[in-house]
């Protein structure tokens, strides 16, 4: 047995060749996601790195989310160097984590990279930062420091991004409340980079793309369309039902609303929303959709209710303000900076905000104008200046984001 304490090859981090100009000269970068909202976010990282002539890139995709995934790649122009192809039908989280660290052995006997990049919260970005530490590669936290407080909500999520956190050597915080909280919990500020949020990134990317061919355009021009997004796991049961009886409401009580629901496949979601809502005059449900003409679909908003993490974020960029169908947000910069409101999926709650939305003039326009506190788009570009000075490659600190 031995001591702890004990310097061994196990132990000594001399044996893992510690942040430092890396031996080749160039910096070998390995990037890892699974789901289409990894891919929306790492995408302009990705690019921007296979830019660098300092810097030597490999592209994993696990394929957690297969055709999702497979149409970002798509948009981006993106050849994956390994993919796992990990999906099955009604798998569970335990076998979603077992195969892609399984997966990422293979990669990394043969890739050796010198740090590994993992984003936000899915359990790819879990098992690929797991799987970096038990080959002892350093890990690179795309969007750390983020923090809800309840470790069920979201599930799995909040779990995920605290062991990312824990494991990574290089915290890319999206803000400086994301910085704020990982000090709080004892990281050292030295390994944390405040890079602004690279959704902001792809969004102007994409954003000022034509609009797809064959997108949904059936709301009439001088119509005030509501879209919804809502899917999470936590919303699933009573609290779907009482979203979708809430947008029967709105519809109902104002005749010139029109809503677009794009509905998630899975049963949990599509069954309340057909059931409650199938019937019902200008409400549109219809399959979910790419990115790009969801893109177009936010722009075209009054407002959004949502469950999601990315669109509270992208959605001040366009000046849609966001009525947040969960009862806590990793995001409190939204809220503070008022382009998002917390309704939960309380009925009577989601109905009282978009009421308002509709009908106070002046109310809509603090959250529609407000400053989004998300990023400038040059997200990418600082996340790659800050992983070349970690390991020495560039003497000068990257510039941070600041609001």
């Amino acid at each position: 047995m031995t001591d702890n304490n004990c310097s061994t090859p196990e132990n000594n981090s001399d044996a893992k060749n510690p942040a430092g100009r890396p031996p080749s000269g160039k910096l070998k970068v390995c990037s890892i996601f699974g789901t289409r909202p990894e891919a929306v976010k790492m995408g302009p990282v990705v690019l921007e790195l296979l830019a660098r002539p300092e810097i030597d890139h490999t592209l994993v995709v696990t394929g957690q989310h297969r055709s999702m995934l497979d149409q970002m790649l798509r948009l981006f122009s993106l050849d994956p160097d390994y993919d796992l192809d990990i999906m099955s039908a009604r798998q569970t989280l335990t076998q979603v984590t077992t195969r892609i660290i399984e997966g990422m052995e293979k990669v990394f006997a043969g890739s050796k990279p010198d740090i590994v990049l993992v984003h936000g919260d899915t359990t790819t970005s879990f098992a690929g930062a797991l799987a970096a530490y038990y080959a002892r590669v350093e890990v690179g936290h795309v969007e750390a420091g983020l923090r809800t407080g309840d470790r069920y909500n979201p599930y799995p999520e909040e779990m995920n991004r605290h062991l990312i956190d824990t494991l990574c050597e290089v915290c890319l915080a999206p803000t400086a409340t994301a910085r704020a909280q990982l000090i709080k919990e004892n990281f050292p500020p030295e390994k944390i980079y405040v890079t602004g949020n690279t959704v902001i990134d792809a969004l102007l990317r994409v954003s000022d793309m034509p609009p797809p061919e064959g997108m949904f355009d059936d709301v009439p021009d001088d119509a005030e369309m509501i879209l919804v997004e809502a899917h999470r796991r936590e919303n699933w049961g009573r609290p779907m039902r009482d979203i979708c009886l809430a947008l029967k409401d709105i519809v109902e009580r104002e005749p010139r609303v029109h809503i677009v629901f794009p509905v998630h496949l899975n049963p949990n979601v599509s069954e309340p929303a057909h059931e409650i809502l199938g019937s019902v005059a200008r409400v549109h449900l219809i399959g979910p959709q790419d990115y790009l003409p969801f893109v177009f679909l936010m722009k075209r908003a009054k407002f959004i209710l949502t469950d999601s993490g990315g669109i509270q974020e992208e959605a001040p960029s366009l000046g849609t303000p966001v009525l947040v169908l969960r009862k806590c947000t990793e995001r409190p910069e939204a809220v503070e900076a008022g382009t998002a409101r917390l309704t939960g999926p309380d009925r009577e709650k989601i109905v009282a905000e978009s009421v308002r939305l509709l009908e106070d003039a002046q109310f809509y326009k603090q959250m529609a104008t407000a400053a989004n506190p998300y990023g400038d788009g040059k997200a990418a570009g600082r996340i790659a200046d800050a992983l070349l000075f970690h390991f020495g490659i560039n003497s000068k600190p990257p510039a941070e984001f600041e609001l």
